[in-house]
């Protein structure tokens, strides 16, 4: 395991990749103004309950976070310092990927959560200013400033898009290697501007054209796909 010096005087828990792991989940739930759970948490880390139990009472006792009387988990303010710190690398690392390496956007999520932990101050503001300081990462994801300045809202889902009216891409949830891949062959990443076409009753799927193209999206892409009508 990785332990941070950096983080050694304020906390009693070393901030271990396990920590850091949790403590970024939380605040990419939290984000997406998701009920966090141990059983979301489990599922989010591919760990059993019982290992995530035992994470947040060391996480609770260290000031980290705080769990509700119906089990809800939130971060502190100091938690959410360290959850936003190890944020930052994570999507300064997926941006160095993608930009510097040429990996594809579907790539770099997993590589990312490995090299997170191993990056060190000084190497992260040099990656930072190689890459001129971006602000968000190929999925659209803020990138946490040096300052710790930060918003994590998530914008207006497609799914809510209104027929007839355009809609600007502007982030995508980067859960799912195989959707961003199938979303990307559609020519659906940040920055692109759909027409939405049509939407099928029944749950059925939304229509967008994407240039010249026609495609039908069900509910899980346009629920993973965030941006601006415009």
């Amino acid at each position: 395991m990785i332990a941070h010096t950096k983080s050694a005087d304020c906390c009693e828990i070393a901030q271990t990749e396990a920590v850091e792991d949790c403590l970024r989940t939380i605040f990419k739930l939290a984000g997406r103004n998701s009920v966090v759970t141990t059983s979301v948490l489990a599922e989010q880390l591919r760990v059993t309950p019982p290992t995530v139990s035992v994470m947040l009472k060391r996480l609770e006792a260290s000031g980290l976070v705080t769990r509700s009387s119906n089990r809800h988990v939130r971060l502190t303010a100091h938690g959410e310092r360290h959850a936003t710190e190890v944020t930052r690398r994570h999507r300064l690392v997926e941006t160095f990927l993608v930009e510097v390496l040429g990996l594809d956007w579907d790539e770099v999520h997993e590589e990312a959560d490995v090299l997170e932990h191993a990056l060190s101050d000084r190497l992260e503001a040099r990656i930072d200013a190689l890459l001129g300081h971006p602000t968000h990462d190929p999925h659209g994801d803020p990138i946490p400033s040096r300052t710790g300045e930060h918003s994590e809202t998530w914008a207006t889902p497609l799914a809510d898009a209104a027929v007839g009216r355009r809609f600007r891409v502007d982030r995508v949830a980067d859960d799912d290697s195989e959707v961003l891949r199938y979303l990307a062959d559609r020519g659906i990443r940040p920055g692109a501007v759909l027409e939405v076409v049509r939407r099928e009753p029944f749950g059925g799927p939304l229509w967008v054209r994407v240039g010249k193209q026609r495609h039908a999206l069900g509910p899980l892409l346009t629920e993973t796909v965030h941006g601006e009508r415009i």
